[in-house]
Parts: C-alpha cells; structure tokens; sequence
C-alpha cells in the first residue's frame, strides 16, 4: 500500500547539491517529514532542513548501524545518498537498502562505469559510442600529440584537472599521480554541455542539454538548448547503461559530433536549476520507487537561461 505522505533522509545535504535537493523536496506535495544529515553543521543546509543533524562519515565503522537506528527512529522511508563518498562506498557494498528504507541513486551499472573515468571511456568503447581516447598514465611514457586532458581516475569536480600542454609538464604531473588518466583533448568551438538523463524502471527516458560555462568546479551559467545528435547519443547511453535513476552526462561538441567525457552518476549541482526547468528528476525519481505514474515533462524550456547565485545565511 502507497502512504500518501513519506518520510525521506537527505545524507551529506550540506554541500550545493544536497541544499539544492532540500529546496526541492520542501516544496513536494509528497514529503511528510524532511531530514538532513551531513558529517559538518558548518554549511546552511540547516537553514533549509528543518530537522537537520550531524550524521556519521561513511569510513565510520558504524556509519550503517547509525542509519539503521535513524531509520527506525524517524520512520524514514527513503533516504537519498549525495556525497560522492557515500555513493562510492554504498556501491561498493552493493547496499540499497538500510533497515526498511530503500536508497534512492542511480543502478549498479552507472555507478561502476560512471565513478571510473577510464572505465567510462572504455563503456563508451564497448558500444560503440563516441569516447575520448583514454589511457592510465602508468601505461604511457611519452605524449605523441599535444594539448592532453591529465585528471584523477576517480576524483570529482575540476581540481585534479589539467590541460597539459607539453612533456615537462606531462613527467611533473605523471609523479606521484599514478591514478591519474590521459585523455585527449576534445577541440569544439560549439561549447561544453551538461546534461541530465532520467530513466523510470519502465523505461521512459527523458533527458535535458545545458550549454554551460564553469565558475570555479561549478556551471556558472548555462543556457537550455535543443540538439537532436546529443539527445540521440543521451538516450543511447542510458539504454546501454541499463539505466534506472538519474545521471549526469558532461561532453563536448567536436567536429566529428558529441563525445561523451565523464558521466557522474548523481544528481547533479544544477538539479535545482533543471527542475525549475520542469525538468524534476529528483521527483520522478521518487515516484518511480513508489510505482506511482511519473508526472509529465513539459520540454518548453528551450532557450532560458540559468546563472548560478548565492543566498546568505546567519544566526
């Protein structure tokens, strides 16, 4: 039997993602009872969570028992994971669910490819879709041809990214970096994208393209656009992928078409910006779980704009 109110835990919500998603779901007519938990209180996700608490890091032996015990305690009925870490670990362990609360992330096969660049490239590969040419550092001695993208196998956001422009500071970057990965370097004067990707456990795929340009690790600004060989290549990935859950898919757009170069299996740091777009992933992905129709998505909003701000908090 579907409640008609639920209790859903937002994990790591103190980060711009988890704010964005509390935004989200304070406003769903589907929530009851909203929790927040992160390791820091020292972000304004307790301003936006009203039952906000400190919670446990994922390498805490009792990390689950503690969100077992959470669980029982506030009879949660979902919780929704968003620090990368969690994700990697709860992936890992192939856990999805914590005491009788099921985990709301994206499937196995996403998680797996998307939190592995060099498996990413390799997927790609595999099916025959568009890929950067990607190697392990450890294989290659020398660069034949430059620029070259150098950045962590399994490191998040643009930190451990950089454009290398000659052999000196390939054999610098090459040192003590032996999980980094050389990827070519993807030319196209039409822009950088980032892009949601939706699929309902029955298959319904929707997805949604935003020409971005980075602030920092962030997307800044970005503008919703409409491409027929990026949506064709979105649908083609989620398919392949097997996907059920919500994804990021980040490209470019070269000269031989769209090419796929990371894939972040999460909600993305735009989520709040894509659902007030119509564009309401973390909706759909609740209501998928419950088995409830998935609300319409109105594709109208082609052309509008998104510029990233900030909100300020004090106490």
């Amino acid at each position: 039997m579907i409640k008609e109110k639920i209790n859903v835990l937002v994990t790591g919500c103190g980060g711009d993602i988890g704010q964005s998603i509390g935004k989200i779901l304070n406003e769903y007519n589907l929530i009851n009872n909203l929790y927040g938990c992160d390791i820091s209180d020292k972000n304004a996700a307790k301003f936006i969570y009203t039952n906000f608490f400190l919670g446990l890091p994922c390498k805490d032996s009792n990390y689950i028992s503690n969100l077992e015990k959470i669980v029982e305690e506030k009879n949660i009925d979902f919780i929704i994971p968003v620090s990368e870490p969690e994700l990697r670990f709860l992936s890992k362990e192939n856990i999805n669910k914590i005491g009788n609360s099921e985990l709301i992330m994206a499937s196995s096969v996403a998680l797996e490819v998307g939190f592995d660049k060099l498996k990413t490239a390799d997927f790609l590969k595999k099916e025959n879709l568009p890929f950067p040419i990607t190697q392990t550092v450890a294989n290659i001695d020398s660069v034949e041809k430059f620029p070259v993208i150098m950045k962590s196998r399994t490191g998040s956001g643009s930190s451990t990214v950089s454009i290398v422009r000659d052999n000196d500071t390939f054999i610098a970057l090459k040192k003590g970096n032996s999980d980094f990965i050389v990827q070519e370097f993807l030319e196209g004067d039409k822009g950088e994208f980032t892009c949601g990707v939706f699929r309902s456990r029955s298959g319904i795929i929707r997805s949604i393209i935003l020409k971005r340009e980075l602030m920092g690790s962030f997307t800044g600004y970005g503008e919703v656009i409409e491409n027929q060989e990026i949506s064709q290549l979105l649908q083609n990935v989620a398919e392949k992928l097997n996907l059920i859950g919500s994804i990021n898919v980040q490209l470019r757009l070269t000269s031989k078409g769209p090419v796929v170069f990371e894939i972040n299996p999460r909600f993305s740091s735009t989520v709040r910006f894509r659902h007030l777009f119509d564009f309401k992933d973390v909706e759909w992905s609740i209501e998928d779980v419950l088995g409830i129709p998935i609300s319409d998505y109105r594709e109208s909003s082609v052309g509008k704009k998104l510029y990233k701000g900030f909100n300020e908090y004090i106490e």
